[in-house]
């Protein structure tokens, strides 16, 4: 960290610098605004839930984070000495709400502005939080089990237990990491990256994104046919890298490859105190698999959790592979329980239902990468496969076709002792 004048400085962590590098791509996107409106119970005290807020925005650094240059070395820092502007009820009639939610999500001028926004809205009918935090500073389970959970033990009036480090404080012990330390993982993740080809481990595409242009994000929700929870339980198979495995074969047999690259997204949190920690933790943590060697099912899947495992004990170096992009064009893999997913989650207010939607998509809609695919868990043990994909670079007939031989993939998985090949070549 370094001090010029009134601020202190401290360089981004590497996931928040591939964030920031990624938006400047398509900086009048909000690509990277995790919002989301929840309508609220009509006995909910707004005036009191305003208050839980605000002091929970005062008890987090991160909160306060600004992103600047610094004015010697002019590098892309974050200063954590920013004001807080407190959250108010705003009363509305129910037609000015319903023009106000067009424009709830704009993008992020990103340097030296807050990099959150909350609201609260009541209408003669309705009552309403809208929040909406740049990526760069906080992720799903940030805002989901940490924020809100807080905010809702604030509301209800019962003490905060246990005080979690300074964001600012984290970043300054991950510095002291000596660069020696982090050599070993840095060759790991190099190697394994070296093998990434376009063309055999990326959904083959049916539009020239350099002809269209279009980085708008396209959504396809598919309800998987071929497993449940109750299913993979009973054959005591782990969900993560069940689904994992099946978006690689998947991937692979679309390419007519014998191999899979991709990410796989983890909330970063490891220890009890990353665990207590608002801020963005998350990485996107490479995995490669060689089918040319062929396995059992089994062996394949605990063979996943191993190369995962390997991956998660080199998280400190994944510096090296967001700062060289050697990550950039994979499909990025997350599994999840629908109620951990802040759109579609069930939440609760003091012990009060809260409805959790998106704002309306408006012109400022753009995805991420080309393809991510999002495995939802829900409620009901069915699973829904989410694929957010370019536009420009996919239509939907092609996401569509994928999900179908995808779910064809999903029922071989599920026998144990069935070569991998088998299901690759079928």
């Amino acid at each position: 960290m370094i001090e010029e004048k009134k601020h202190v400085y401290y360089p981004l962590r590497p996931m928040q610098r591939w964030i920031t590098d990624t938006l400047f791509l398509k900086a009048k996107s909000t690509m990277m605004n995790m919002n989301a409106l929840l309508k609220l119970d009509m006995s909910i005290d707004m005036q009191r839930l305003a208050d839980a807020i605000n002091c929970t925005l005062n008890a987090h650094d991160i909160f306060r984070c600004r992103l600047d240059f610094h004015p010697k070395t002019n590098d892309i820092c974050q200063r954590f000495d920013g004001e807080i502007t407190p959250v108010t009820v705003e009363k509305v009639s129910g037609a000015e709400f319903q023009a106000l939610t067009k424009k709830l999500s704009t993008p992020y001028k990103s340097f030296d502005e807050q990099l959150w926004r909350v609201r609260l809205f009541e209408t003669p009918t309705a009552k309403y939080l809208y929040s909406d935090f740049y990526h760069g500073i906080m992720d799903g389970t940030a805002i989901l089990v940490l924020f809100l959970h807080e905010v809702n033990t604030r509301y209800s009036g019962n003490p905060i237990k246990r005080v979690p480090m300074k964001y600012a404080e984290y970043i300054a012990e991950e510095m002291k990491i000596p660069a020696e330390q982090l050599e070993e993982g840095n060759n790991y993740f190099r190697d394994m990256l070296k093998n990434f080809d376009f063309d055999k481990h990326l959904l083959p595409p049916d539009l020239d994104l350099e002809q269209t242009g279009v980085f708008a994000k396209g959504d396809f929700e598919y309800p998987v046919k071929n497993v449940t929870h109750e299913n993979l339980v009973k054959d005591n198979i782990k969900e993560t890298f069940f689904f994992l495995g099946a978006t690689m074969l998947a991937l692979a047999k679309s390419c007519g490859a014998k191999s899979s690259i991709l990410n796989i997204v983890h909330n970063g949190r490891v220890t009890a105190q990353e665990r207590r920690l608002m801020g963005i933790m998350m990485e996107h943590l490479p995995v490669a698999w060689d089918f040319e060697n062929d396995c059992t099912v089994a062996e394949f899947l605990s063979g996943l959790e191993e190369n995962f495992n390997k991956s998660l004990t080199y998280r400190k170096s994944m510096g090296i592979v967001y700062n060289e992009g050697l990550e950039d064009d994979c499909v990025a893999f997350v599994f999840q329980k629908r109620t951990l997913g802040l759109v579609g989650a069930k939440i609760k207010l003091a012990d009060t239902d809260v409805e959790v939607s998106e704002p309306p998509a408006n012109e400022y809609a753009a995805a991420e990468g080309y393809l991510n695919i999002e495995v939802n868990l829900c409620d009901d043990g069915s699973y829904i496969i989410l694929f957010e994909y370019y536009k420009g670079f996919y239509t939907e007939d092609a996401i569509k076709k994928f999900a179908a031989l995808y779910d064809e993939i999903i029922p071989q998985l599920q026998d144990k002792t069935k070569m991998v090949s088998k299901i690759l070549d079928a």
